[in-house]
């Protein structure tokens, strides 16, 4: 499958490779090893900010919508946690590695981490589509939390942007419409939204107008703006 210079190929793992010069390489989903297998078991646990932002806590596992997936990995590590995670992804390249991953994740971890294997089957689930489309759709089984990860605005430096964060710049562009998705996720979440944004990135919101949250929880380079919901008429 081919796409503005990228393709997908598989053989047993699905991957976007591409010759361009802003990103050359392969990238796959591996929910299992490398990053984010490191990442599971010395992340610091229901302590760390992203958990703690999204209300994990005091045995708490909130119902998590992932409103911009890209690679699955704060979901990922949500669900790991004990949440129940929708994934929602709208570009269907992303979405097909999201879709080749969990598959393979079901597959390995009945073999090399069977007490993982709920994940896989019961607490992460994906969705491909329009976020902001499906949100406005759910009018039961409506999640805790809506999580948000839009684009981060562009770096004028494109050393300092990981490959990966190059990719999906690529494929998706900047989201242009957070603001809406903000409106939408707010209208849906039955107690609380949660944006991630780089520390001292601006706020969502229309122009002049940004969107106050109702505070944030912060680490060394992420900020996490947590906005409370907006209660159905």
């Amino acid at each position: 499958m081919d796409f503005a210079g990228y393709s997908t190929h598989s053989s047993k793992i699905l991957a976007l490779s591409s010759t361009r010069e802003e990103f050359k390489g392969n990238i796959h989903i591996d929910f299992v090893h490398g990053k984010l297998g490191h990442r599971r078991e010395f992340g610091g646990g229901r302590g760390q900010p992203l958990a703690r932002a999204i209300g994990l806590k005091h045995g708490a596992n909130p119902t998590v919508v992932d409103a911009t997936a890209g690679l699955g990995r704060d979901a990922f590590v949500l669900a790991s946690l004990g949440a129940q995670v929708t994934m929602i992804e709208r570009s269907p390249i992303l979405a097909a590695l999201l879709d080749d991953g969990l598959k393979r994740l079901a597959a390995e971890l009945g073999f090399s981490e069977p007490g993982l294997s709920d994940i896989a089957e019961q607490q992460l689930h994906l969705v491909h589509a329009n976020a902001i489309e499906w949100l406005q759709n759910q009018t039961e089984n409506r999640p805790d939390v809506v999580y948000m990860d839009p684009m981060y605005p562009h770096r004028s430096k494109s050393a300092l942007v990981k490959k990966e964060m190059r990719a999906l710049r690529a494929l998706v562009g900047d989201d242009e419409d957070s603001a809406l998705l903000l409106q939408a996720a707010r209208c849906c979440a039955l107690k609380r939204v949660v944006v991630k944004r780089p520390k001292g990135a601006p706020l969502i919101g229309d122009g002049n107008n940004p969107v106050k949250p109702s505070g944030n929880v912060q680490s060394k380079n992420t900020r996490y703006d947590i906005y409370s919901v907006i209660p159905s008429v």
